[in-house]
């Protein structure tokens, strides 16, 4: 049986059992071909095929569910990812979109401030901040042409309502509802000696009884032409030091005055023409600003400055002693100056030397007629005589008639109705 199934040879065998080897070869062919002739079980094929497939020891194979997972799970991948470009291109698009809005609403922007410009333009009295319904309807018709889009489109960049636009052109081919008001904006106009803005024009009307808009009376003078006539200038310098020890500044840039004859203020200033210099130097009530008294001289010296103060302290009660302000001129720390203001009793303030502001109520108010009465005006062939009326002239307006907007009226016609002046 051993040598059937190959484990012994034939002539190994045939010498254990002392025979010859050609009766063992004989032997061996008979089993095998019995062998053949049996059928096997399919038991016994399988096990026979198991031990064929797997080496000796190795855990039978077990098939891989993932095997079949596979493509599904690679084309949700594959969906996710596109899902994910396509938003990204969305937000994308979106973006490009908000910057060409963006775009037009700038574009637009700049073509409605460039055509306001050049439909008001840019000289003294336009208001390209502030323009009439008139001309926000041309200017919105203007700048649609211009861009190649409707005027409907512009009207809230422009800031005019869809009715007021369509009224525009009946309103602008019709008769002028601002004729009889032009004729006496004129009138006030020129009665200030071209001075007066729009508010004291408008005051000026109030005055004689006629309620109109003040932003009528704006748009009528920047239509027209109706510009004061203003520009500040550089001063007279006065400051030459002294001998006389400076006062202490007792004022502080405080201006407020409770009463009259409470704070004075004074200030020299310089108005040249080509026939030569005039020096107008007043004296301030800080009160409600009333010129108390002033001199008008061609040389700055102390006769000018101690003539003022003399005339200022005849109109002065028993009881009143104000205190005078000035800045660190040389007229106000002269001998002069000093006696006559002890003599009444009066206390000396001065500013910091260099220090405009600390002397800004008496700055300010020697501003006022180079800018109302001087500045934009030809002098050529006046003398010197006849000039110096002019300053006389604006103290007498400015005292007696000039309104003040802060009280809508005259300053001194203020005092009367106070009871301060008979």
């Amino acid at each position: 049986m051993a040598v059937a199934p190959g484990r012994m040879k034939s002539r190994e065998a045939a010498a254990g059992l002392g025979v010859q080897a050609a009766v063992v070869r004989n032997r061996k062919r008979q089993m095998l071909a019995k062998s053949r002739e049996e059928p096997v079980s399919e038991t016994e094929r399988g096990k026979a095929v198991a031990r064929a497939g797997n080496p000796a020891g190795a855990r039978p194979a077990v098939p891989n569910s993932s095997d079949a997972a596979g493509p599904a799970d690679a084309l949700a991948s594959m969906q996710r990812k596109a899902a994910e470009l396509q938003a990204r291109l969305d937000a994308l698009d979106a973006d490009v979109e908000r910057q060409r809005r963006e775009k037009r609403e700038l574009d637009v922007e700049i073509a409605i401030r460039r055509g306001t410009l050049e439909l008001l333009g840019k000289g003294p009295g336009a208001d390209p901040e502030n323009p009439a319904s008139r001309e926000k309807a041309i200017l919105a018709k203007r700048t649609g042409e211009r861009l190649g889009v409707t005027a409907k489109s512009l009207f809230d960049a422009v800031g005019i309502p869809h009715s007021t636009y369509h009224y525009q052109p009946d309103a602008m081919n019709g008769p002028d509802r601002h004729a009889w008001l032009l004729p006496l904006v004129e009138e006030a106009f020129e009665n200030s000696e071209k001075r007066y803005g729009y508010k004291r024009v408008h005051l000026e009307l109030k005055g004689m009884g006629m309620t109109v808009s003040s932003k009528r009376v704006m748009r009528l003078m920047a239509k027209h032409g109706m510009v004061p006539l203003r520009k500040s200038a550089k001063r007279h310098g006065s400051y030459k030091g002294g001998p006389a020890k400076a006062p202490a500044d007792l004022v502080n840039r405080d201006f407020h005055a409770e009463r009259p004859n409470m704070l004075w203020v004074t200030d020299l200033t310089e108005f040249s023409i080509p026939a030569g210099k005039a020096y107008p130097s007043p004296i301030i009530d800080c009160y409600d600003g009333l010129p108390v008294a002033w001199t008008i001289g061609m040389s700055p010296n102390a006769a000018l400055a101690n003539g003022m103060l003399s005339d200022a302290c005849s109109t002065l009660g028993e009881d009143e002693k104000p205190v005078i302000h000035s800045d660190r001129g040389c007229h106000y720390r002269w001998a002069e100056w000093i006696r006559i203001c002890e003599d009444n009793k009066l206390t000396r303030s001065m500013s910091a030397k260099g220090c405009s502001p600390d002397n800004a109520a008496a700055e300010g108010f020697s501003g006022r007629p180079r800018q109302e009465s001087f500045h934009k005006r030809s002098f050529a062939g006046v003398s010197m005589d006849g000039f110096i009326d002019m300053p006389n002239d604006y103290m007498v307006w400015y005292r007696d008639k000039r309104i003040k907007t802060e009280y809508g009226t005259g300053i001194m016609d203020r005092r009367r109705k106070l009871g301060l002046v008979a």
